[in-house]
């Protein structure tokens, strides 16, 4: 299975961050600004293969070739400093452009001699084990003529999914076969971003080339070009989440959580705060954008949380973190009341006891802006039972969830005016 590996130079100390990696009771190496460390995937990244162990094999043909395709952004800047710039003015971050393998591919002026090109011999099918290694974008990709069979994502198998495409989370990995028969010549591998909001993001496609071996390309018969769904296509985004299922097999075995000690509900939303005295701001009506659970906007700490934790150093969080939303209301509106607009601020968490089962429905409002919501849980992988649009029936959609073969991700993206529903044990301190 891929994972995703980053190391952050800050200062003078190299950290490296190992997104994904299940190390239990090692929680220090997968974590974000302020929980475990800080860190930033827009420098130097890269993917560890995880092989089945010694004696047994995949739970698909072997295949001929394994590939790393790495989604990712780039600016013509520090990115430390687009961050800083971001939260300074409180409006949207610049946009980024995109690229795989590191090359932003024949559709920018400034690489098409160095675009990332795939020889692969006609028959022969390939693992290619896509990740996305972006900031800030939710990703399309598609293989001109070509379909993917995916096989795996978030280190976890899957059944076989025949598809035309694929849409890729911020931080998440999908592992796809790709049978090498059509005819010799060369064929782009392209990706651009999915966005269902009115928030601008990055409109370009980034590109690589798959071209047959013993076929000499020529200028005259350039790459062909895949069909991408649409930018806000989100009906094609979640037709392919919501076919993704688990294995299942007695090797691979799943285990869903069925009796809940701890149920939760949280929204996420877009949120606003008022601008600093003396300072011009660029979010909406001149104010700041932020973010929100259960109304809730994390404050950063003087000390990483688990640095306190585990010293047992006081007054650095509160663990008051909401188990429900403080207000009840419809997420689909297009107007809201000013003070469900504007959040809390501060540094809550939940502390959840060892070996409790946890269900968390993710629900996704339309405050301010409704967009996306990508949610990540560090240290565990976690089942997903259910999703729909609108606002989550707690007695009609329970009945709708998948317990028998749901996929074992540990990224998801909440859909805008939806919701998703979450199992998992709460098996690994940290």
């Amino acid at each position: 299975m891929a994972l995703a590996s980053s190391i952050a130079k800050l200062g003078f100390a190299d950290i490296d961050l190992l997104h994904g990696v299940e190390m239990p009771r090692y929680p220090w190496s997968d974590g974000p600004e302020y929980i475990t460390h800080d860190w930033s995937r827009a420098t130097v990244h890269g993917a560890i293969i995880v092989y089945p162990k010694h004696g047994t094999v995949y739970p698909f043909p072997r295949p001929y070739a394994e590939v790393p395709i790495i989604l990712g952004e780039w600016w013509k800047q520090d990115v430390i400093k687009v961050l800083e710039e971001f939260v300074r003015i409180g409006g949207t971050p610049n946009d980024s452009d995109a690229f795989i393998n590191g090359q932003p591919g024949d559709l920018y002026p400034c690489s098409k001699p160095g675009t990332f090109k795939l020889t692969v011999e006609h028959g022969k099918t390939n693992l290619l084990r896509i990740i996305n290694a972006a900031m800030n974008e939710i990703l399309f990709l598609a293989i001109a003529k070509h379909k993917l069979t995916v096989v795996g994502a978030d280190a976890s198998y899957t059944k076989p999914l025949k598809a035309k495409y694929i849409i890729i989370s911020l931080g998440q990995t999908i592992d796809a076969l790709f049978h090498a028969n059509c005819h010799h010549g060369r064929y782009y591998i392209a990706a651009r971003a999915y966005s269902a909001g009115n928030i601008p993001f990055d409109n370009t496609t980034t590109t690589a080339i798959i071209q047959y071996a013993r076929k000499k390309s020529t200028a005259t018969s350039p790459p062909l070009f895949p069909h991408l769904p649409y930018r806000n296509d989100t009906r094609a985004k979640v037709n392919f989440t919501g076919s993704l299922r688990s294995l299942g097999s007695k090797n691979h075995p799943i285990n869903v959580p069925l009796k809940i000690t701890t149920p939760m509900i949280s929204t996420v939303s877009l949120n606003t705060l008022p601008c600093h005295p003396n300072r011009t701001c660029l979010g909406p009506n001149g104010i700041r954008l932020a973010a929100s659970m259960n109304n809730l906007s994390w404050v950063n700490p003087s000390i990483d949380i688990l640095q306190a934790y585990y010293y047992h150093i006081k007054d650095v969080f509160g663990d008051r973190f909401l188990n429900f939303p403080p207000y009840v209301f419809n997420v689909t509106l297009d107007y809201f009341p000013m003070e469900l607009e504007i959040p809390k601020k501060t540094i809550q968490v939940k502390i959840l006891k060892y070996n409790s089962t946890v269900e968390v429905v993710f629900q996704g409002t339309n405050l301010v802006a409704g967009i996306d919501h990508p949610m990540h849980l560090h240290g565990h992988s976690f089942y997903v039972v259910g999703w729909g649009f609108g606002n989550h029936d707690k007695f009609k959609d329970p009945l709708t969830y998948n317990l028998v073969d749901p996929p074992l991700l540990n990224t998801v993206d909440v859909p805008r005016n939806g919701w998703i529903t979450i199992r998992f044990k709460a098996s690994n301190p940290g």
